[in-house]
């Protein structure tokens, strides 16, 4: 409920990587690069660090990242799934409509999710 109400829905993370496995969702880090650097990422995510979503999110932008599926939905997930909660709120202004919090990276993992380095 709380990551409905900071704009997007919590998706399992369990979904979520089969999901991603089935090529069914865009994945997005949400975190630094430092971040991703130190601990790794999940496999088969796009890193786009929140405070540059709104230029590398809006498909109608000239950054916009080529690795977004537009036509797909989109799980989020950063350290903890605060930052994602944000992200999501940005990805709904951008005119994403299903968009969802799997939360950290950490929920990834314990759900059998693969890191990459």
């Amino acid at each position: 409920m709380f990551g409905f109400m900071m704009g997007g829905a919590k998706m399992d993370p369990r979904e979520a990587v089969a999901k991603v496995l089935a090529g069914e969702i865009n994945l997005i880090d949400v975190r630094d690069h430092g971040e991703v650097q130190m601990t790794g990422k999940a496999k088969g995510a796009v890193v786009v660090p929140l405070s540059v979503m709104p230029f590398q999110c809006d498909p109608k932008g000239p950054d916009f990242n080529k690795d977004i599926d537009t036509s797909k939905p989109v799980a989020l997930y950063c350290a903890s799934g605060a930052r994602s909660a944000q992200g999501a709120q940005v990805l709904k202004r951008l005119g994403f409509d299903e968009v969802y919090n799997i939360g950290g990276l950490g929920h990834w993992h314990q759900a059998g999710g693969e890191i990459t380095r």
